[in-house]
């Protein structure tokens, strides 16, 4: 006899759903392993393998190691932005702010392996029109990206935004860089250098908002 009992049965994921998961999946075994291993000795191949898929399910997601690769740069990046974001969004005053930016710099500015990587996919742009374009495209979105949040918060302490918030986030993320590239030499690089220059800048040219005459 039939029963008229519910089932419990999960839907089973769509076609799409399934292809996002392996997708993701491949993102994050490919992170590992060039992370571990460097771009050049990691293969397409070893990352099929290590994600327990064929090497074809790799390129019916990505177009070679290059857009592998840059997906996971990608990933390295909003990590990072997602750890500026949070600390200059941290519900506390101006001061308070830069120190929160601070603390995050000294356990996740300059990872070596993660710098390395960086480093070692950036030097492929001589060779790649692809990655050249590719990498120039998110500077220059991660640059608006820091520009549009530096003027929030400085708006949000109270201040006239009283510089170009583009060249701001131009000379914060150069020094960002460069103290990442030395700390990943030098871990005992003080990087508290950075909120304070940070500090220094966006005091040193912002001003007082103006208060309406009574």
């Amino acid at each position: 006899m039939k029963s008229d009992a519910p089932t419990n049965s999960v839907p089973r994921p769509s076609r799409a759903e399934r292809q996002a998961q392996t997708r993701e999946k491949l993102i994050a075994v490919a992170r590992e392993l060039f992370i571990a291993d460097g771009y050049a000795a990691t293969s397409l191949d070893k990352v099929a393998e290590a994600a327990g898929f064929s090497k074809g399910a790799v390129y019916s997601n990505f177009s070679g190691k290059e857009e592998l690769c840059m997906e996971v740069i990608d990933a390295i990046h909003a990590d990072l932005l997602l750890g500026v974001v949070e600390a200059f969004t941290a519900e506390t005053d101006f001061d308070g702010r830069i120190e929160a930016f601070t603390r995050w710099a000294r356990t996740q500015l300059g990872n070596p392996l993660e710098t390395a990587l960086e480093a070692e996919f950036s030097a492929a742009a001589r060779q790649s029109t692809y990655v050249a374009e590719q990498l120039r495209n998110r500077h220059r979105a991660i640059t608006a990206e820091v520009s549009r949040l530096l003027r929030t918060v400085v708006e949000e302490a109270g201040y006239e935004v009283a510089f170009d918030p583009d060249k701001a986030a131009v000379a914060l993320l150069s020094l960002g860089i460069g103290m990442g590239a030395m700390r990943s030499l030098d871990a005992r690089l003080d990087v508290d250098i950075a909120g304070e220059t940070m500090r220094t800048l966006l005091r040193g040219v912002t001003r007082p908002a103006r208060v309406p005459a009574s």
